[in-house]
């Protein structure tokens, strides 16, 4: 869970850096990601990890998709990969 907190607190700061006019769309999406995803099997190691990546991955192309530098992901990648 601690993980997971982790995550989404690096992906709400990630979303600070998209254009202003984007960003409540973007934070709300996580959120209601986030919260979907609450009752996930956490005794599942290997599906907590395929969601972790899903989640670096996918924002991943949102930064890309506004042209955002890759490198301020970076902590997300090390949270997730970890």
């Amino acid at each position: 869970m601690e993980k997971a907190l982790r995550i989404y607190g690096e992906v709400l700061r990630l979303v600070r850096r998209l254009p202003q006019d984007t960003r409540p769309y973007y934070a709300k999406y996580a959120r209601e990601n986030f919260v979907n995803y609450r009752e996930f099997d956490a005794n599942d190691p290997k599906a907590l990890d395929e969601l972790f990546h899903r989640a670096y991955n996918h924002s991943l192309w949102v930064l890309n998709k506004y042209s955002v530098d890759q490198s301020v992901a970076d902590k997300l990648k090390e949270i997730c990969f970890a």
